[in-house]
């Protein structure tokens, strides 16, 4: 962290002279509630210690200047619909600018330099922690900090659908902003009320393997789950299926293309698996967590068909080892299996899922140790 914002600030200094104030976002994991967010259910996220980190100041004009680092890239532009940059990473800038302003916020010219250690494509979403990073400075520097926290990750959602093409619920953005230091999150996705779960286990570490393959989500298969879904519970005469059961599904069957109900069936049963996650961890239950977090790839797998043949062999790998759990996260077809991993197990897991793995597919895999950590915020010096 400390090496990443004295390049920031190195840059931020060559390209616009004064300094700027200095903020940080963090990537997400998510611990189980794949693919609910959308369908009005529960999630269970978390912030981690990877972020993305900018330098930003009020320049006086009416357009802004931005340079990402890891990109080695400038953008320059306005702040009219209009004036829509072409690289696909200030798009994202752009949008939350223009998403504060839609909702009668306040967005002048300034300067901005960012970098990041969020792993690209590996479905700790790097663009909400973009998102949030700008969303929650341009409300301390533009609206003093009048823009709530839920309008901020709103404002991150909206810039994802109006401005990038991805059609994604709200868990992402809400986990950047909300993330809080040794805890976990139960969104409720329909009625938006939250909790803090404490997780800090101490016999365990979360480890996140990442398969190396990479996955886009506009035009891809993750918005025909979406409307899988949304067909299904418009068949049962319901919002979303949040307020579907199984015994409902099951009247239905007949009535419906068989990939939509396994598409709505994972949901339904990942819904539950949600709360009996809440239930384990406040009962110090680890090995209940582990077993729910391997039905949950299962499901992500056979169901949902959102896992691929590298993801589902490092399951399998973590399974054969005794990992207390391990399933795909993320958005799916292709990113990282998340791991929970005894202590005494986490160094022989690493090294026998990276030969494994290089072995079947002549690459190797990348391995990241997550802490849970805090979300937006600004960085005092």
């Amino acid at each position: 962290m400390e090496s990443m914002k004295a390049e920031i600030q190195k840059v931020f200094k060559e390209r616009f002279g004064e300094a700027g104030a200095l903020y940080a976002s963090a990537g997400r994991i998510n611990l189980i509630g794949e693919h609910t967010d959308y369908n009005g259910g529960f999630v269970f996220p978390g912030a981690i210690d990877k972020v993305i980190m900018a330098e930003i100041k009020p320049n006086g004009l009416e357009k802004v200047r931005v340079f990402s680092i890891d990109i080695d890239e400038y953008a320059e532009f306005g702040l009219k619909e209009e004036d829509a940059p072409k690289q696909s990473w200030a798009r994202y800038i752009f949008g939350i600018c223009r998403e504060i302003q839609k909702r009668g916020g306040e967005v002048k010219g300034f300067d901005a330099v960012f970098a990041g250690n969020v792993p690209l494509g590996a479905g700790l979403s790097s663009s909400a922690a973009l998102e949030s990073c700008f969303a929650f400075a341009l409300n301390d520097l533009f609206n003093n900090n009048k823009i709530d926290k839920f309008e901020l990750a709103k404002i991150g959602q909206s810039t994802e659908h109006n401005y990038c093409g991805v059609n994604c619920g709200i868990m992402d953005q809400f986990a950047s902003v909300f993330g809080r230091k040794g805890n976990l999150m139960r969104l409720d996705c329909r009625s938006m009320e939250y909790e803090y779960f404490p997780f800090n286990p101490q016999d365990y570490k979360l480890v996140l393997v990442d398969s190396r393959v990479k996955h886009e989500l506009k035009d891809s298969p993750y918005n025909k789950r979406r409307e899988s879904c949304e067909r299904v519970a418009k068949r049962l005469g319901i919002d979303t299926l949040r307020d579907a059961t199984m015994e409902q599904l099951e009247a239905i069957k007949g009535d419906i293309t068989a990939e939509d109900y396994f598409r709505a069936k994972f949901v339904i049963e990942e819904k539950q698996r949600v709360l009996d996650v809440c239930d384990a961890l406040n009962a110090g239950d680890y090995e209940t967590v582990g077993k729910k977090m391997y039905e949950t790839h299962a499901g992500l797998s056979k169901d949902y068909e959102v896992s691929c043949e590298e993801l589902d062999f490092l399951n399998d790998v973590a399974k054969t080892l005794g990992v207390t759990g391990s399933r795909i996260m993320g958005g799916g077809f292709g990113g990282c299996t998340i791991n929970l991993v005894k202590n005494d197990l986490h160094d022989d897991f690493i090294k026998i899922a990276v030969e494994k793995f290089n072995e079947k597919y002549g690459h190797e895999p990348k391995i990241y140790d997550v802490v849970i950590s805090d979300g937006a915020r600004k960085i005092e010096e």
